[in-house]
């Protein structure tokens, strides 16, 4: 086990739960998928215990989900955070709708985990480049829609980088096709990227106060909405 006290910050503690995530394994956003992301995340009692192996097929945002949660779990292994009963209960996966609950707040369409980290009090959320560092949550809009009809990526953002004389935006996520890795495309290619640093995980234990539903989030699955708006559901 490593010490705690020798990282800089939880960036770099997000960083290393990302190399003890499998590679590859398939992307699909299936039933099946769900179940094997729902299976890989025990919570009894106090005790959280993530065993992402056999969460594969995968999709975005449960891999960033898994991370987090990792993140979490080495926190309270290092008695460095300790969750009440009923916070380590609400980090389940049990088939929660867009919206409801924190999987499905994170899950959700739209600033999923930068809504949630608004209302709980987890981190900063900001939308600058320069800003930026490794092991942030980023959200990536593809389009400029969003809500119903958007494209979006949950992603752990790795840096910036220069391929062939072109900016390129590297980041950790489950991809397509292939599942768990690394990916880098033009910065060009994102039409909006909305960022969350992880700062204050005690406030997970806030999570059972939350009211059971955001309908802002939950609206999404049938609404459209606007970047604008999206940042200032989450704080901007």
């Amino acid at each position: 086990m490593f010490p705690l006290s020798a990282l800089a910050d939880l960036n770099e503690l997000i960083l290393r739960q990302i190399r003890t995530m499998p590679e590859g394994g398939g992307y699909a956003t299936n039933r099946e998928a769900t179940q094997r992301l729902s299976a890989a995340i025990h919570t009894e009692g106090v005790q959280l215990r993530v065993t992402p192996q056999g969460a594969t097929p995968s999709y975005c945002s449960g891999a960033t989900y898994l991370v987090f949660l990792k993140t979490v779990e080495a926190l309270e292994r290092h008695r460095q955070l300790r969750l009440t009963p009923e916070a380590t209960a609400a980090l389940a996966v049990r088939g929660q709708p867009d919206g409801t609950g924190i999987w499905g707040r994170w899950n959700a369409n739209g600033p999923g985990t930068a809504r949630l980290f608004y209302e709980l009090g987890l981190g900063r959320n900001f939308t600058s480049y320069a800003e930026a560092r490794p092991g942030d949550f980023m959200k990536i809009f593809w389009t400029r829609e969003v809500g119903k009809a958007e494209r979006g990526h949950s992603v752990i953002f790795l840096g910036l980088e220069t391929v062939n004389g072109v900016e390129h935006v590297r980041f950790w996520s489950s991809n397509q096709p292939g599942g768990y890795g690394e990916k880098s495309v033009p910065r060009s290619k994102i039409a909006h990227a909305l960022f969350s640093r992880l700062e204050h995980p005690e406030r997970l234990n806030a999570a059972p106060s939350l009211p059971k539903s955001d309908p802002y989030l939950a609206s999404l699955l049938s609404k459209a909405s606007s970047f604008a708006e999206a940042c200032k559901k989450s704080g901007l």
